[in-house]
């Protein structure tokens, strides 16, 4: 989130970029076994703390699964706005394109992902993810990527079988304006998915595309066009 972090800064924001639970370990560093069985809603709760905390209330940016957290976050406690970048979806939300289905069945390759670190795969993240960024920005980027949470995984990839219902989001309980952003290339969570998250909210819900764009749109060429446009969004709405 750095790239944003700064764009923000400049246009006058105070900004916080939380490190999430068990994430704050050096790359190629064995991540703590807990991180396997953290779930999602422990991410939140971690957050909810943070930003009861501020003095006011706060416009929230998440890509991918931080935009899912960001959405979890704004059903529980009052915020300012949410700046969704290629979000993760909530419970509930069907899938769109024959490659999500695809991607949640290959999880099951890796065993009993579910109760363990899952540790970032290469050919995975330069395929999927940061397919766009340069060769060198992008095995530098990916020399930072740190081990997931095996459990948070399944509640937001396979949450029909989630009988927690970890990742659900109450529409009606997010009063804020959300805009999601979207990258027409982005195969993790493209843009019928991503403009689907929109829909539920309503007429609090905004949606834009953005052309020759994928995943990391934090920070792949062309990710100021995003930074701009939630910038002008915020003075309108917020």
């Amino acid at each position: 989130m750095e790239p944003f972090a700064r764009y923000f800064e400049a246009a006058g924001y105070r900004t916080l970029c939380p490190t999430l639970r068990h994430h704050n370990v050096a790359p190629n560093v064995r991540a703590p076994q807990a991180l396997g069985t953290t779930s999602v809603l422990d991410y939140v709760e971690d957050l909810l703390v943070l930003v009861r905390a501020l003095p006011e209330a706060p416009v929230l940016i998440g890509h991918s699964m931080g935009g899912l957290i960001a959405q979890m976050i704004a059903a529980r406690t009052p915020v300012r706005a949410l700046v969704l970048i290629a979000p993760s979806a909530p419970w509930g939300t069907l899938p769109t394109t024959p490659w999500e289905v695809a991607a949640a069945q290959g999880l099951f390759l890796a065993g009993q992902f579910w109760n363990r670190p899952l540790k970032p795969k290469q050919w995975i993240a330069v395929t999927h993810a940061l397919d766009l960024l340069p060769n060198a920005e992008r095995e530098a980027v990916f020399a930072r990527f740190v081990p997931e949470s095996g459990l948070a995984t399944f509640e937001i990839m396979h949450w029909p079988l989630d009988l927690r219902r970890a990742s659900f989001v109450e529409p009606g309980a997010v009063k804020c304006p959300v805009l999601c952003l979207a990258g027409a290339q982005d195969r993790v969570n493209p843009p019928k998915t991503v403009a689907s998250v929109a829909k539920r909210y309503r007429d609090q819900g905004a949606y834009e595309e953005f052309r020759g764009m994928s995943h990391w749109l934090i920070g792949e060429p062309g990710w100021e066009r995003l930074a701009a446009h939630a910038e002008g969004w915020l003075k309108q709405v917020a």
